[in-house]
């Protein structure tokens, strides 16, 4: 990736915004902007909260799926949770992690890169 490549921030920064209307990742952070070479996807997760709470909403929750033959998710869940909870403002409890492997097929199936699907619910800020 043009940043740090995290798949499952990236993802869920795409959910956030897409569910509050506000665009996408690289309407937001261009891969042709050099300042977003390198740069940190929690950040840029974190940046994008902003972005939705400036136009009224909150983030409610979250679910992230990885699909993957490796790395296995079970080992890493809890940290996974902690820190998307942490960069987006909600409790742990409130994210969802988990991971799924393609059975062997197709590009993810034989190792060579990852999927992630990511929803999240937003909430007005009001209410929240």
């Amino acid at each position: 990736g043009h940043s740090d490549g995290d798949a499952v921030a990236h993802a869920l920064t795409d959910a956030i915004l897409g569910a509050a209307g506000a665009g996408d990742i690289g309407e937001m952070f261009a891969d042709t902007d050099e300042r977003n070479r390198g740069r940190d996807s929690i950040e840029m997760l974190r940046l994008a909260v902003e972005r939705v709470r400036g136009l009224g909403w909150v983030v409610h929750n979250a679910d992230v799926t990885v699909v993957a033959e490796q790395p296995k998710i079970g080992p890493h869940r809890d940290a996974l949770r902690a820190c998307l909870a942490a960069a987006i403002g909600v409790h742990v409890a409130d994210v969802s992690v988990k991971g799924k492997t393609n059975e062997g097929m197709g590009w993810v199936g034989r190792a060579e890169g990852l999927a992630c699907m990511a929803v999240a619910s937003l909430a007005p800020a009001a209410r929240r």
